[in-house]
């Protein structure tokens, strides 16, 4: 063996053993750091692309536990959301059908301006016309929403009469 060498498997091989040598240690080492700098950098991008569970309610039309949990997630996230940037976003079908943003809506009529106010009402009014051109969705699902849909826009109706604003 070499002075100064470190080379374990070198050694080994003369004695005829086999074993791993510092370089094939090394390669293996930097394999394995090559392979865990990559996960890294897809977990992170994954975070940084936006990928946000706070609007997995938004799709979820079932009645499932983990479907309520994620619209409870979702409503309350719009809630907390102060620029309401939330309001601006157009609505879905499946968005009509759970009634997520319909909740929204009502929950935060207090704090909404006219202009939201306004785009909440009209909504409201387009959610049952919308609901029922949807395949996929139960009659029952599709009676609930309109149900809601109806009481929503009293409501913001109501709140823009009682602030004076202008439809």
């Amino acid at each position: 063996m070499r002075a100064g060498a470190l080379d374990w498997g070198e050694g080994a091989a003369a004695n005829g053993q086999r074993g791993w040598s510092v370089g094939r240690c090394a390669f293996s080492l930097r394999a394995a750091g090559l392979v865990g700098l990559a996960c890294c950098t897809l977990c992170l991008a994954a975070c940084g692309m936006g990928i946000d569970d706070t609007r997995a309610g938004l799709t979820c039309i079932n009645d499932s536990l983990e479907c309520i949990a994620q619209r409870q997630a979702t409503l309350k996230a719009m809630l907390a959301d102060k620029e309401r940037k939330w309001v601006s976003e157009p609505a879905t079908p499946q968005t009509h059908a759970n009634g997520v943003r319909l909740f929204a809506f009502r929950s935060a009529k207090a704090e909404l301006t006219c202009e939201e106010l306004l785009r909440g009402r009209r909504e409201a009014e387009a959610a049952p016309r919308v609901l029922r051109d949807q395949h996929g969705l139960s009659p029952a699902q599709v009676s609930r929403a309109a149900l809601l849909a109806a009481e929503v826009r009293r409501e913001l109706a109501a709140e823009m009469n009682r602030r004076r604003c202008r439809a």
